[in-house]
């Protein structure tokens, strides 16, 4: 039996005298009882889990139970009013909690409750004369501690794993039968999401992703496969005159075991209290830590006007539709939320953020100058709200100055790190904009995680494509293939999953012929089909079999002008050395005199390896070995730098011995960095599978 120092046995005691105090109060949890001993949450949790293995609701809960066990034993009670005395407002959940404490339900107490006999059939009686049902009760308690103590020290012999702390908030439903009321309990269930978003010690899904599940017949396991999430919200309530009712309920995701459930009865004028208490003990039964900078983010009122919220939770529940006619409603009602608090700085936010999106594939800026104006009145009265850095990183990308987005996008992240939004738009950034493979993949893997379920199967399965490519960029070649074909398995016509495959397939197999047959295969399917069409004639242009690349490059330059396209210049290189060994030196001289301007303005790493591969060509060896050396000095290129180093137009330096040792170096120091970022995203749990598909 363990040693129970008396320091922790006074700890106990203490929480215990507490918890009976307050014991029908239904609404006595966490919060209040740490504030009842003079603890922060988080070093009460600490502490508790420390001593018992439990967490603080759980041994709330426990405390409850045993009292109750003890009306029922030892009173005229009924099972309904025991339920209310020992703090539990449903009776139905008391029964449950009681039935997975006990065994049995409470009916049976009377019957099956088998009282536990002093140790040693100890005769020594109570000092102060209590009740033999007294002295035993208290044998129980110190039982029920020690029993749970000794069950976690040997957690490595009997306890459950510890569950992943990722959990998604389903929608939450409007029990009264006035429509109007949906608003407010969006507004509740966009507020919950929002609060726990702000931890980093959590995973969350996306609204979108949970969204899809608001009139499913799926089962919680089921969704929670779907999702990979190890707790589930679920919430309802109604709005009475001025009175909020609300009712939460934390569920175990795999098992669909409820572990915590409250009924809130609020004054509307409570509504940001209550929104935060929701957050915190929800975090608090999963056990999650919530910084010191975390908890002034949730405690933070967004505005002191009721009324202007009102109007606010209103216009969010119009944005949330994503149409056109919803961002327009949307700003209709923030604007009137802004004429009762013109510094209600999420409402100028979300202002910015419809405009952005009214104006995002428009051909001419409309709204710059609002969404510039009202990002920047959002960051004065709020510069940590996490809308308000992503609407002023939305006007730099609107205004094509991607550069100056990052640090608002990034300080986003910091204040909400489960932004699905601000992740999926730095993802894109560091593949497209200012490529970075391991910031890439690294942002890819958290926007899957995050927002995998949030569309259709054609999108989800661009989704999958979008980080089998950030993976194989990466040199993650077996995990790349294993998501491409994920992606395929979501829509199986995706017209670029399969072509992007064939390259996977050679860096398995490094077999060029299956390559290019793969290639081929795909461009008959669609040979509009530029992007193909160019890799086919590479596929032979590495073969050095330059007629055939001839014949596929002036297809390629064909289609290109007649659709009058400025794309793929950094290919001109090849292009112009297939041109030349074909015997067409003027058209060659001209790609090679673009590619060279190409290369030269080229803002991105590869600046070094585009000038070193043309002074190659050109015999100025020295050139191209410095611009070579350069490029070694690089870090976060793509993995097909080091896939395709044979490049014909580097056959004047290929066998030198500097060159060699360059290219060994690069090739060492790519391996070395998808180590160092395999190890990075294992630590942050990010290259475990996501979701298990059959």
């Amino acid at each position: 039996m363990p040693d129970f120092n008396q320091y922790e046995n006074d700890f106990l005691n203490r929480l215990t005298r507490v918890v009976e105090e307050h014991l029908s109060d239904e609404n006595f949890g966490v919060s209040e009882l740490a504030e009842a001993i003079n603890m922060s949450r988080s070093n009460l949790l600490r502490r508790l889990k420390k001593s018992t293995g439990l967490s603080v609701s759980l041994f709330i809960r426990k405390v409850r139970l045993k009292h109750a066990m003890e009306l029922l034993i030892d009173s005229s009670q009924n099972v309904t009013e025991v339920s209310y005395a020992v703090g539990f407002s449903s009776t139905s959940y008391f029964i449950k909690c009681f039935r997975e404490e006990y065994g049995f339900p409470p009916g049976e107490a009377s019957k099956r409750w088998q009282p536990v006999q002093p140790i040693s059939q100890v005769e020594d009686k109570p000092a102060d004369g209590k009740s033999k049902l007294a002295w035993g009760l208290a044998v129980v308690t110190a039982l029920i501690f020690m029993i749970a103590y000794f069950a976690f020290k040997t957690s490595s012999q009997s306890a459950p794993t510890q569950l992943e702390k990722s959990i998604a908030v389903l929608p939450f439903k409007n029990d009264s039968g006035d429509s109007t009321n949906v608003y407010l309990i969006n507004g509740l269930l966009e507020s919950t999401l929002n609060n726990l978003q702000k931890i980093k010690d959590l995973r969350v899904v996306s609204r979108t992703s949970s969204e899809k599940y608001r009139n499913t017949f799926k089962s919680i396991p089921e969704i929670a496969k779907e999702l990979n999430v190890s707790y589930f919200v679920e919430g309802s309530g109604q709005k009475i005159g001025n009175e909020i009712l609300l009712n939460i309920q934390l569920i175990e995701a795999g098992t669909d075991r409820h572990l915590w459930a409250k009924q809130y009865s609020r004054q509307v004028t409570s509504i940001f209290e209550l929104q935060e208490e929701i957050a915190i003990s929800i975090a608090a039964e999963i056990q999650a830590i919530i910084t010191p900078q975390e908890q002034n983010l949730i405690e933070k009122k967004p505005t002191n006007n009721l009324e202007a919220y009102d109007y606010f939770l209103k216009g969010q529940n119009e944005f949330s539709k994503t149409t056109n006619e919803g961002f327009r409603e949307a700003i209709r009602f923030f604007n009137e939320a802004l004429e009762l608090d013109p510094e209600f700085a999420r409402a100028h936010a979300g202002i910015a953020i419809c405009y952005y999106y009214l104006d995002m594939f428009k051909q001419e800026k409309e709204y710059l100058t609002e969404i510039n104006n009202h990002s920047d009145k959002a960051l004065l009265y709020d510069p940590k709200l996490d809308e308000a850095l992503m609407s002023k990183a939305l006007y730099y990308m609107h205004n094509g100055e991607y550069m100056q987005a990052v640090p608002y996008l990034e300080k986003a992240l910091e204040y909400n790190p489960n932004s699905a939004p601000v992740i999926n738009m730095l993802s894109d950034f560091y593949a497209n904009i200012s490529p970075n493979t391991g910031k890439y993949l690294e942002y890819a893997l958290k926007g899957v995680q995050l927002n995998v379920a949030a569309y259709d199967s054609v999108t989800t399965s661009f989704f999958y494509l979008n980080l089998s490519n950030a993976l194989i960029q990466t040199g993650f070649v077996d995990e790349a293939l294993k998501y491409v074909d994920v992606s395929l398995g979501f829509n199986p016509e995706n017209p670029f999953s399969k072509y992007v495959k064939a390259y996977m397939l050679y860096a398995q197999n490094h077999d060029w012929d299956e390559t290019r047959r793969l290639i081929i295969k795909e461009w008959e399917k669609d040979t509009t089909r530029l992007d193909i069409l160019q890799d086919v004639a590479k596929a032979y242009y590495y073969k050095r079999d330059y007629d055939s690349a001839y014949y596929y490059f002036k297809k390629f330059i064909a289609q290109r002008d007649a659709a009058q396209l400025d794309i793929y210049r950094h290919q001109h290189g090849t292009i112009a050395l297939v041109f030349e060994k074909m015997g067409f030196k003027k058209e060659a001289e001209a790609y090679f005199a673009d590619y060279k301007d190409f290369a030269e303005h080229d803002q991105s790493i590869y600046k070094g390896l585009n000038l070193s591969v043309y002074y190659a060509h050109f015999g100025d060896l020295e050139k191209s070995l410095a611009y070579m050396d350069s490029f070694s000095e690089e870090d976060n290129y793509m993995y097909w730098v080091v896939l395709f180093p044979d490049d014909p137009l580097t056959d004047k330096i290929k066998d030198l011995p500097e060159y060699k040792r360059l290219t060994k170096k690069i090739e060492t120091k790519f391996w070395k960095n998808h180590d160092r970022i395999r190890a990075s995203l294992e630590n942050k749990g990010l290259l475990k599978p996501l979701i298990e598909f059959k």
